[in-house]
């Protein structure tokens, strides 16, 4: 019963992520929810009171993606530089793949940031453009200690700004409706021309800067990188929209 009650759970947080991903949070209704995730409006209530707490439920999801990824990529013997090169990567792919991180990113750009601390905490909406540049600033941090980036003040300030700015990009162009494989090349080619100005010369290619999976080769006749997961096509839902309901 209990594993029952929570699958249901987690079709609603699915659905509830589409609708506020590709809707909005104003325009997507709780009973278009609950019909997305095949249960009655009902049911919907037993688990969650409101569509504030569908909003935190699936915050705490992206969130959750999100740190579980950056963990797994710093366990796994990678270089902390070239950890932060995959986590954008791992971006521009869960965008497409997973609407709890899209939808992340729409709530708080439609409700407007709370307390910059765990979901849930005094706000339904926690800023997830702070959280997506603090776990990329964690990374790039971890490479200026390990010695893969300049430690001078002032070259350290205009690689933060850089990296930064090009992290947040990512979200914004897959919002355009660009195409998956699209974003995929674009992001590599943004790391292909970064790279020079972040490492010494010598020491560009020691890093990768396509997706995990993508073949050494380069890309194919056709423009589309072979890469692992390249099925991820669709159009990325645009930002904007009503303002948050309250």
């Amino acid at each position: 019963m209990q594993e029952r009650s929570e699958r249901t759970r987690r079709r609603l947080v699915h659905a509830a992520a589409e609708r506020f991903h590709r809707n909005g949070y104003a325009s997507a209704t709780l009973g278009e929810i609950a019909g997305a995730a095949g249960v009655t409006k009902g049911a919907l209530y037993f688990h969650f009171a409101s569509k504030d707490e569908l909003a935190e439920a699936v915050q705490q999801r992206g969130y959750t993606l999100l740190h579980d990824e950056v963990r797994a990529l710093r366990e796994s013997g990678s270089s902390p530089l070239q950890a932060l090169i995959d986590i954008t990567h791992w971006l521009a792919g869960t965008l497409y793949e997973d609407p709890a991180v899209a939808a992340s990113f729409r709530i708080t750009k439609e409700c407007g940031a709370g307390p910059r601390g765990p979901v849930g905490a005094q706000s339904v909406v926690v800023d997830f453009h702070a959280a997506w540049i603090s776990a990329v600033g964690t990374l790039l941090r971890l490479a200026r200690d390990a010695g893969e980036l300049p430690a001078a003040e002032r070259e350290w300030e205009g690689a933060e700004a850089l990296v930064a700015a090009v992290a947040c990009g990512i979200e914004v162009m897959s919002g355009t409706g660009m195409p998956y494989r699209e974003l995929q090349r674009k992001v590599a080619a943004l790391w292909a021309l970064l790279l020079p100005s972040l490492v010494e010369a010598g020491s560009v290619r020691k890093y990768r800067t396509r997706a995990p999976g993508c073949a050494a080769g380069g890309p194919r006749s056709d423009g589309a990188a072979e890469c692992l997961g390249a099925g991820r096509e669709g159009a990325g839902g645009g930002a904007g929209g009503a303002a948050c309901e309250r």
